[in-house]
């Protein structure tokens, strides 16, 4: 039977979504109680796609298969009582053997957020702390350069190799956060991320808001091409796979 589920963590403590040897992982987790459910018969989760180190998720996206078809209900509550903490299954339902949480995914959002005020420790591993103030009209700005049908190598790792960099962002935002004006959060909804890819482009914009770089700049970056026109990597802790769209 395969199993569609929604699922949350906090990527503090994990080197990422895919599993490694000898690394605490989020899929080894799942896939080390689904073992245990299964009668010790491994078990494959696939998810919409990995996230980094530090990067965290509200609400990732897998299908699994187990050997018998167990009552969702029960399943969810046997996952949550047998996972660490820092990873929560949402919502479980049984679908067709066809079905693919990555490939039949039609879009992603990501947001980053961003601390403008002074250092919150209490925050520190779920937003970025940059601790001081950003130009946040004229990264909103950049980030309407970003929008559409482009080729996103430029914000791609270095050495990812790829057949087609090709991606469509449908929409971007800036939201400030109304109880704490020091708190941005920038949205990023398309129809597939490139490793690296939020974070690149967030640490061109905040450059931008740091008045090294014109908004206009994107365009260039965008034509180039090239990862070494772009700002560096932002720092993983303020990202956060918000949903996976079908």
């Amino acid at each position: 039977m395969r199993y569609f589920m929604t699922f949350s963590y906090d990527g503090s403590d994990f080197k990422g979504y895919q599993k490694q040897p000898k690394a605490r992982t989020v899929q080894g987790e799942l896939e080390s109680v689904l073992k245990k459910i299964n009668g010790e018969k491994i078990v494959s989760v696939v998810a919409s796609g990995r996230t980094d180190a530090g990067v965290h998720a509200m609400n990732q996206k897998a299908h699994f298969e187990l050997e018998d078809s167990i009552d969702c209900d029960k399943l969810l509550h046997s996952m949550n009582s047998m996972l660490p903490e820092d990873i929560y299954v949402k919502h479980l339902e049984e679908v067709s053997e066809n079905f693919h949480a990555r490939f039949d995914a039609t879009g992603k959002e990501y947001i980053y957020q961003i601390n403008m005020g002074e250092y919150n420790p209490l925050d520190r591993k779920y937003v970025y702390q940059h601790n001081s103030k950003l130009d946040v009209v004229e990264m909103q700005r950049a980030m309407k350069y970003l929008e559409g049908t482009h080729s996103f190598r430029a914000f791609t790792k270095v050495d990812e190799e790829k057949e087609d960099y090709v991606r469509t962002l449908s929409q971007t935002n800036l939201i400030r956060d109304m109880k704490d004006v020091n708190k941005i959060t920038l949205v990023f909804i398309g129809s597939g991320f490139m490793r690296y890819m939020v974070r690149n482009m967030v640490g061109t914009l905040i450059e931008i808001g740091e008045g090294k770089r014109r908004s206009e700049e994107i365009i260039d970056i965008l034509r180039s091409e090239d990862r070494t026109l772009a700002g560096k990597t932002a720092s993983p802790e303020g990202l956060h796979l918000r949903n996976v769209f079908y």
